[in-house]
């Protein structure tokens, strides 16, 4: 039990006792609700789509495994991707859906688990993978290879930051019978490798949205998009008039 949390990073039923299980819904519960609330500040006719299909992105790619060492594998958690593109709060309601879808069609996390899965990846993740965008944003509006770069460092962090939170939670309530020290090497030694795929993903994924639409990029919001980025829109729509 305790692997297969570890390679998938979504918790499973009884991975940790009641009270966390429980601790960390109300915790999950209490950190969407302020999400739904400050996320309407930053919903528009173009966030809005954004964030249908960053979710739907998402939600899509988690389906799919990368390997990291043979009999080990990992998928993209989209905190930071999420958090750049639409912001924290309303980056955190999508990645909070697809856990939800994923926990009741598809039995990837248990349900009891729901709540430990979205503290870690909808709520830690995210906010943790925005700050460290927030913190690199300089370098982000100096152009796109600024941009990429900081996608990448954002969504590694984010990767061991929703690690380190499962960790956490384990060490409080932990039942699955393994060590805390042996979670703490395989979730930290993992995960540190899963984030670099998760990095280059998040970057691939963010660069191709600024080349197209910087504007639609949350982290840009609130200055000219980089000289460089703003060459790449204009000749976009050159060709699409063109065409």
């Amino acid at each position: 039990m305790a692997g297969d949390a570890v390679l998938a990073m979504h918790m499973s039923d009884g991975l940790v006792n009641a009270p966390t299980a429980a601790a960390c819904g109300v915790l999950a519960v209490a950190g969407l609700a302020l999400a739904a609330t400050r996320a309407r500040s930053d919903l528009d006719e173009r966030t809005a789509p954004m964030a249908g299909l960053v979710t739907a992105f998402v939600f899509a790619v988690q389906m799919i495994n990368f390997p990291i060492l043979p009999g080990a594998s990992g998928h993209l958690l989209g905190g930071a991707l999420v958090a750049i593109l639409v912001g924290p709060w309303v980056g955190s309601l999508c990645i909070a859906i697809v856990l939800a879808v994923q926990a009741l069609l598809f039995a990837d996390g248990g349900l009891t688990a729901l709540g430990t899965n979205i503290v870690n990846m909808a709520l830690v993740g995210v906010f943790v993978g925005y700050a460290v965008a927030v913190a690199l944003r300089p370098l982000a509006r100096r152009g796109r290879a600024g941009l990429v770069a900081t996608a990448f460092v954002a969504a590694l962090v984010n990767t061991l930051a929703a690690a380190l939170a499962f960790v956490v939670e384990y060490a409080i309530g932990g039942a699955g019978g393994a060590s805390l020290g042996t979670v703490l090497t395989l979730m930290l030694g993992l995960h540190l490798l899963i984030g670099i795929g998760e990095g280059i993903i998040t970057a691939a994924t963010v660069g191709a949205v600024a080349a197209v639409r910087p504007d639609l990029v949350h982290l840009l919001r609130g200055s000219a998009p980089p000289l460089s980025i703003r060459e790449g829109q204009g000749r976009a729509t050159a060709e699409g008039s063109a065409s």
